[in-house]
């Protein structure tokens, strides 16, 4: 039987992203990073409840070490979506998704229901896995939430800044406070 033309078209092959190092194997296969972001954030289940927790919750509650081992071990993730070639704005995103787990996470007690309910390390893997499978695409997600991280952390540190401007205004009006605040 001869084939034409038409029959012999084929599928566009879909290759995966270039990996910066070219290491998929070991540590860095998927399987790998699922176990380990369920082990950190989602390996138990209070009984009778829907709450899952991890090893991160667990080793958080050492005071002071807790949070900083815990923060070590999520770094994998990180290091990982690196080297399979994650953009630059997912890994930082991810990296803010850490550093909120590891500072809110070192305020003892509420700092660990922090941890089980943010759950970073499930986070990074979705994302890691929403880039492997969706190159190029979702930046304007991560750039958004990005921004708001920032603005918050703006807002956090003006208000001190007002604060210590209205004390000021308030000793400096108090020994001056003659006339109208603000005219002649």
């Amino acid at each position: 039987m001869a084939t034409t033309g038409s029959d012999k078209q084929r599928e566009p092959e879909i290759l995966p992203p270039p990996s910066r190092i070219g290491a998929q194997d070991g540590l860095f296969r998927d399987e790998n990073l699922d176990l380990l972001s369920r082990l950190l954030d989602s390996w138990f289940r209070i009984p009778g409840t829907s709450i899952r927790f991890g090893l991160d919750g667990i080793i958080g509650l050492v005071p002071g070490i807790g949070d900083i081992l815990a923060g070590l071990a999520s770094c994998i993730i990180i290091v990982a979506a690196w080297v399979r070639g994650a953009a630059y704005v997912t890994i930082a995103r991810m990296l803010v998704n850490l550093a909120l787990d590891v500072i809110i996470g070192t305020v003892p007690f509420l700092g660990d229901a922090f941890d089980i309910a943010w759950k970073a390390n499930r986070r990074n893997y979705a994302l890691l896995t929403r880039h492997l499978q969706h190159p190029r695409r979702h930046y304007w997600g991560d750039w958004f939430f990005l921004a708001a991280v920032a603005l918050v952390v703006l807002a956090i540190l003006a208000v001190p800044i007002f604060f210590v401007a209205w004390l000021i205004h308030l000793a400096v009006g108090a020994d001056v406070h003659a006339g109208p605040l603000f005219g002649p």
